[in-house]
C-alpha cells in the first residue's frame, strides 16, 4: 500500500507540473494562479500545497526537471567513445533542437522561460539559476571539443573554450528565434542544415 501511496503522490506532482506548463504558456507566470494549475491537474488546491510551498516553488520544479532532462542526455552521450567526437556533438545538437520541434511539452516550457517570462522582482532570482545551468552545459560540451583535439580533428592553434562558447550561443539563437517565430523555420528539418553549417568550419583543415 505504502508503494501505491508513493506513486499515486508522484503521478499527482507530475499533473500538477504538467498543467503548469499550460498556465504558464497560456498566462504567463504572473498572470496564472494555484486555482487554475489545479483546475487544469484535475486536484485541489491543497494538493498542491503538498508538494509545493507556491507558484514559484512550481517553477523552479519545473526548471530543474527541464535541466536534468537535458543534462541526462548530454551525459548518457558522453559515455559513448565515438572515434569522432565533433560528428557526435553535431549529432546531439541537432537531436536537441529537434526535440524542441517535436516535445510540445518542450517547446511549451522554454518558451515559458525564454520568451513569456518577466525575471524582475521575485523572479530575478532564476536568472542566476539559468546562468549556472548554462555552464553546466557549456562544460559538458567542452569535453568533446576537449577529445576533438586529442584525436587531432581540430587545427593547433583552435580554442575548444572559445568553440564551445560559439556553438552555445549558436544554439541559444536558434533557440530563441524559434520560439518566437516558429512558422520561421521546421527544427526537425532545418537542424540538421543549421549544424552542419556550423561544424564543418570547425574540422581541421587538411594540408
Amino acid at each position: 500500500m505504502a508503494k501505491k501511496t508513493k506513486e499515486e503522490a508522484l503521478a499527482t506532482r507530475t499533473a500538477i507540473l504538467d498543467a503548469a506548463i499550460d498556465i504558464f504558456y497560456e498566462n504567463g507566470v504572473t498572470g496564472a494562479c494555484l486555482e487554475n494549475i489545479a483546475e487544469r491537474a484535475g486536484v485541489t488546491r491543497g494538493a498542491i500545497y503538498w508538494h509545493f510551498r507556491n507558484k514559484l516553488d512550481i517553477f523552479e520544479a519545473l526548471h530543474e526537471r527541464l535541466d536534468l532532462s537535458i543534462m541526462d542526455t548530454i551525459l548518457k552521450d558522453l559515455e559513448n567513445n565515438h572515434p569522432d567526437p565533433l560528428q557526435q556533438l553535431e549529432n546531439l545538437c541537432v537531436a536537441l533542437l529537434a526535440d524542441i520541434e517535436n516535445d510540445l511539452s518542450k517547446h511549451k516550457i522554454l518558451s515559458v522561460f525564454l520568451v513569456k517570462c518577466d525575471y524582475s522582482g521575485d523572479m530575478a532570482v532564476f536568472l542566476d539559476r539559468q546562468h549556472a545551468s548554462k555552464l553546466k552545459s557549456i562544460a559538458l560540451f567542452s569535453r568533446y571539443f576537449e577529445r576533438a583535439r586529442q584525436q587531432h580533428h581540430l587545427d593547433d592553434n583552435t580554442d575548444p573554450h572559445t568553440l564551445t562558447l560559439s556553438l552555445s550561443f549558436f544554439l541559444t539563437g536558434i533557440v530563441h528565434e524559434h520560439l518566437r517565430d516558429p512558422a520561421l523555420c521546421n527544427l526537425d528539418h532545418q537542424a540538421p542544415r543549421f549544424m552542419r553549417q556550423f561544424f564543418k568550419g570547425v574540422y581541421r583543415r587538411s594540408t
